[in-house]
């Protein structure tokens, strides 16, 4: 074999953040593979930032059990304007360097032989919408997904941060996962919420950098846990219209932000939803008793 070809598939390097590796041909010329590991490595240089989040992020969904088994995606915006996003059929608890995927701007991956999440769709969908988004996040953390089975929106002005910060967290109608459908289905929210529920599926949130987005799923999860037990001891609260003004004087000056351009929550007085009583419940509780026994 000639001295200036390489015998090896893979060709593995430091990429400065980690291992990592290229494809390469048998016998290509040593100077090309060369050429594209220098190459490779000013890129991933720049992306480290991105990378490294976009990893530590997908541990934080799994030990939070957000997630579980290969459930679950995340993706960030790059500086040539494609995309990094997990690949297909990974545990996100055990997600490294060498599990990320980079796509173009139409979600094609730049490297044939990896695959992106199945819900890459959704996400460029986002992306495609909103220029201002520069990561998504997709999770199933248990509440929030409980109520999204329930066909139950987070859309009661329960929670000033949460108003202040979210706005109502509207209900997306139930689409086939990993299909054209569930762009569709959140078409009508994407351009104002920044979180949404899936029916019957989970839960996106998206924002202009992965931390924000991450945090918002946090944050949608607490405020789904908290009504969820709200429900429990006899029914949420929603503040009044009254209230609702006052925290909309305050927020700009107390907490820099100015909510009226997010998805508007339900006040006390536009609520019709009537809460049940423990009796009701005490009822319910026999029912599914005698139907089990």
């Amino acid at each position: 074999m000639p001295e200036n070809v390489i015998a090896y598939s893979t060709f593995w390097f430091d990429s400065g953040c980690g291992e990592s590796y290229i494809s390469a041909a048998k016998n290509e010329p040593i100077d090309a593979v060369l050429k594209r590991v220098h190459t490779a490595s000013i890129y991933f240089l720049m992306n480290e930032k991105t990378a490294i989040e976009l990893v530590e992020i997908c541990h934080r969904l799994a030990t939070q059990g957000f997630v579980t088994a290969t459930d679950g995606n995340v993706s960030a915006r790059l500086t040539d304007g494609g995309f990094l996003t997990t690949r297909t059929g990974v545990n996100k608890g055990m997600v490294t360097l060498n599990d990320l995927v980079e796509v173009d701007g139409n979600g094609k991956p730049r490297d044939p032989k990896l695959s992106p999440s199945t819900e890459f769709g959704m996400h460029l969908f986002i992306y495609h919408k909103r220029p201002d988004v520069a990561a998504v996040v997709h999770a199933h953390p248990i509440h929030a997904t409980g109520f999204a089975a329930a066909g139950l929106a987070l859309d009661r002005c329960i929670f000033p941060e949460v108003i202040v910060g979210l706005g109502a967290i509207p209900l997306a109608s139930y689409a086939t996962p990993s299909t054209p459908e569930v762009a569709e289905s959140i078409s009508p929210f994407v351009k104002t919420a920044n979180a949404i529920l899936l029916a019957n599926h989970g839960v996106v949130t998206y924002g202009p950098d992965l931390w924000d987005a991450y945090f918002k799923m946090e944050k949608v999860e607490h405020a789904a846990h908290i009504e969820f037990v709200a429900r429990l001891l006899g029914g949420q609260r929603p503040l009044t219209s009254d209230q609702l003004e006052k925290l909309r004087t305050i927020s700009p000056e107390s907490y820099g932000k100015d909510f009226t351009d997010k998805p508007q929550c339900r006040t006390e007085e536009r609520s019709e939803e009537r809460i049940p009583a423990d009796d009701d419940i005490l009822n319910l509780v026999r029912q599914m008793i005698r139907k089990s026994s």
